[in-house]
Formats: C-alpha cells, sequence, structure tokens
C-alpha cells in the first residue's frame, strides 16, 4: 500500500446520534476467550471523538478498517470502556508501522493528561498494513465503565508514524488463563480408558512405544487459536495442518464438529496443529508433509493416559532470537539428496542450505507431563513439563503422551537462508489443541504406547 506523505488536514470529530450516514459511537465488543477472564476489544475506529485521524480499510482478509496517519499529539476517545474490577489486566494494541517513529501509543483514562493506564513503544513492523499485536501487562487500574484516550506521541518529529486497527483490555491478565479440567468428564474418559481391552501386539512388532498422524498443509492465517482467541489477525502467520476448520475462533466443539482434515486418521483425529510459516525471500514455503509422533519418553510407558478432550499446549518460544549455527540444539537440519545433508550455511550461519534434491527438516517435541488439573495455563507451557530422568516430577504427575512434530519442507535454500514469521529460525515454536475421538485415542494410548508396540497412523501395528 502506497502511502500519501502529504499530511491530509483532519478536524477534531465529535460523533453522536444526529450524525447521518455512519455512527461510529464506541463499540465494544465482549469476549469471553479460553478463561475465566473478560475480554473487550474496542476497534479503533469506534471513537467518540478523535483529533488527526484518518478511518481506511485494512488490506489484510477480516481485518475490518484502522484508524491511520497519526502523528505527534493526535488521540482518539473511546468512552463506556468497562475495565471492571481493579485488579491484573493484559492490555494489547494491534499496530502497523512503516517507520516506527520513534513513538509511542499512550492509552490514558479520564482526559488527555490522565493517568497512564498502558504505554506501547512502536517499532517498524514492515509496512502500513503489516500487523503486529503488542501486550502489556498492569497490575492495577480504574475500576468500571471509563473514557479511554489513545494518545500519539513522537518526540522525533511530527510525521505519521503508526495505524491503529483495535484494543483489547483482558481482565485478569497474567493471572487468568489457567482452564480447569471438567472432573466428571475426565474422569469418565480414564475409566474407559482402563477398562479398554488391550490388542496383543504380534510377536514380530517394533517394540518402541508409538502412534502417528500422517499430515500434510491446510491453510494459512494470521491467527492463533491458543494465544489469541477469538482475535483473528492477532498474530504472526502460521502454517496449519491438521483440522481445515481452524482459525481464531476455534473450540473443542467447533473442531470436533468439522471433520474435514489433512491428518490420517480421519475422522478418529480432528485435532489442530500449526507452526509459524517457513519464508524464502518473503515467499511462502509450507511444509510438503508433517508426521505427528505420539510416544512415550518415560522409563515406564505403561503409565501413559491419554490427552483430556480439550487439551492444549506450546512447545517452542517465538520470542527467542538467538542465533542457531551449525550443531545447535533444536535447529533445523537436512535430509536426502545427492549428500544425504546440508552443503552449507546460510550467510548469518543460522539456517542450514540443503543438497539438491534434499529435504529442510524440523523436530519439534512437547513436553509429556501434565499437573492433572488443567487443560491450559496463561503461558500454555505451566500446566506441563518435559520429564527430566525418565519419570515424571511430583508438580506433573500424570504421563501423557510425547507429541513431537517432524516437519518436511521443499528445500529452496540459497545463501540468503530463511526466515519464520515469528523471526529466527530460534523462534520455531508448535501449538497442539486435541480433538481427538477419545475411544480412537484411548485404543491407540492402550494397544501402542502402553505395551511398547510401533503403530501407524491407522492404530495397527
Amino acid at each position: 500500500m502506497t502511502r500519501d506523505w502529504i499530511r491530509r488536514p483532519v478536524r477534531m470529530v465529535s460523533l453522536g446520534a444526529g450524525c447521518a450516514g455512519m455512527v461510529l459511537a464506541a463499540v465494544v465488543v465482549a469476549l469471553t476467550p479460553s478463561a475465566s477472564a473478560a475480554e473487550l476489544v474496542v476497534q479503533a475506529e469506534a471513537y467518540s471523538a478523535q483529533s488527526g485521524g484518518v478511518v481506511e480499510a485494512t488490506v489484510d482478509t477480516g481485518g475490518g478498517s484502522d484508524v491511520g496517519y497519526l502523528s505527534r499529539g493526535d488521540w482518539l476517545r473511546y468512552d463506556g470502556v468497562d475495565l471492571g474490577a481493579s485488579g491484573t489486566m493484559n492490555i494489547s494494541v494491534r499496530v502497523a508501522s512503516a517507520t516506527g517513529g520513534p513513538g509511542t501509543v499512550e492509552l490514558r483514562t479520564g482526559s488527555l493528561t490522565g493517568p497512564v493506564l498502558a504505554q506501547f513503544t512502536i517499532t517498524a513492523t514492515g509496512g502500513w498494513q503489516t500487523w503486529v499485536t503488542q501486550t502489556v501487562s498492569v497490575t492495577s487500574h480504574p475500576a468500571g465503565a471509563q473514557s479511554v484516550y489513545a494518545v500519539l506521541a513522537n518526540p522525533g518529529s511530527g510525521a505519521d508514524f503508526v495505524n491503529l486497527n483495535w484494543l483489547s483490555f483482558n481482565a485478569g491478565g497474567p493471572a487468568s488463563g489457567w482452564v480447569n479440567v471438567d472432573p466428571v468428564k475426565w474422569n469418565a474418559q480414564l475409566a474407559a480408558f482402563r477398562a479398554m481391552a488391550m490388542a496383543p501386539a504380534p510377536p514380530n512388532a517394533v517394540r518402541v512405544p508409538e502412534f502417528n498422524a500422517t499430515c500434510t498443509y491446510s491453510h494459512s492465517l494470521k491467527d492463533d487459536p491458543i494465544v489469541f482467541p477469538r482475535l483473528p489477525g492477532a498474530s504472526h502467520m502460521h502454517s496449519f495442518f491438521g483440522n481445515r476448520g481452524a482459525n481464531a475462533n476455534s473450540t473443542v466443539d467447533s473442531l470436533r464438529a468439522n471433520v474435514n482434515t489433512t491428518c490420517a486418521p480421519t475422522p478418529a483425529d480432528l485435532s489442530a496443529y500449526w507452526v509459524p510459516t517457513l519464508y524464502e525471500r518473503g515467499t511462502a514455503v509450507e511444509p510438503k508433509g508433517v508426521v505427528v509422533y505420539y510416544g512415550s519418553r518415560l522409563a515406564d510407558p505403561s503409565q501413559t493416559v491419554p490427552f483430556p478432550l480439550g487439551f492444549e499446549m506450546i512447545a517452542g518460544d517465538a520470542r527467542l532470537q538467538a542465533p542457531t549455527p551449525a550443531g545447535s540444539v533444536n535447529q533445523f537440519y537436512c535430509v536426502g539428496g545427492t549428500t544425504g545433508g546440508a552443503i552449507g550455511r546460510s550467510a548469518d550461519g543460522n539456517w542450514p542450505i540443503c543438497s539438491p534434491g534434499g529435504t529442510l527438516m524440523f523436530q519439534l517435541v512437547f513436553p509429556d507431563c501434565w499437573d492433572g488439573t488443567h487443560l491450559d495455563s496463561p503461558d500454555h507451557k505451566s500446566h506441563v513439563a518435559f520429564t527430566p530422568n525418565g519419570t515424571c516430577p511430583s508438580a506433573f504427575p500424570v504421563a501423557i503422551p510425547s507429541v513431537s512434530f517432524v516437519l518436511a519442507y521443499p528445500t529452496v535454500g540459497s545463501a540468503d537462508g530463511f526466515t519464520l514469521a515469528s523471526g529466527m529460525a530460534s523462534s520455531m515454536h508448535g501449538d497442539f489443541f486435541n480433538a481427538w475421538d477419545n475411544d480412537a485415542q484411548g485404543h491407540r494410548v492402550k494397544n501402542c504406547i502402553v505395551q511398547s508396540a510401533k503403530c501407524n497412523s491407522a492404530g495397527q501395528f
């Protein structure tokens, strides 16, 4: 999108019921994501009054409108924003900037000079329509309905430095996000699992505790149903495999209701899986195949039980931006090709270059011990842990299948290497949203993992 660098004169606009054609009185959308916290999303264009901004359509699907051409001294006022009871809160803004300022977006309550509720430092995102979501946590805030002002500060110059798409107020903040398992449903699932008869493995079975789901690429979205539930476009680009209906609004019920999946077995596994999109010189490179392994790293795999329906977790760290030279842990690697592996490294040393005909690979391993209480946690990791020594630690006593994504990409590497939607190679991460049929998963855990017999995606020895 080409930016008009001539500043558009915009007078202060106060909108009310008497405005004809378009009414932008503050519209607040109440959401309840996956936890007990209440989330309010305020669209940027739904201001009660403003000075300096221009409403424009976003170019991304589902992005709606944004308020652009914002610079030093501009402001937007939103009336009737119910912040709930005072306490901890996560506050987010979805912004885009081709310049980065330097500048800040300050959220103040009561007036243009009122108390600062939150402050966001704006950096270049890659373009005026390249959107990112910034989040800060506050430990206290005014209670109840408030007038919230978005005040633009750009000390470097008076030039436009940011576009604003929406604001989000998540009452409960860091303390929210714990999702309890339903004990009645979980105990019933466990009882059914323990009552299942084991199918004896044949004498020639490979004695490895493992079954798998064999998947292909499904679709790409800037959505993350676990990290940003019900906030379409709030994340970086993700490549989804498995359930074709997976998006920001996905729930366990919607996943189970959609039987269209790119994973076998179908329709036993309707889970959603996703990773950040891989790019080479700005062009997306999607996996040509993914195998999701369910196994055990325990000394005694027979202690393993299935995942409860609706279980969620994340492996890896999207925020980790660190060099990954050859020999690093959790790095991309090459298989096959004319030399059977890599023929060099990218110019920055962080990516392997595969030999002609080869395949770029990554294996992402998830935790395999669970606290037995929560389907999810605020950081989507605190309810699970890796087994440290072949047994589950006391705080995470329930052994769950060890999930691994093994991703294969058609290699198009060059000296320029690759990038992920989340940044450097070190930021590789993945999400798992369990929507397996309970019986289908239970039989596989019982037959394949508990008795240490390698099974295929059909659950057969």
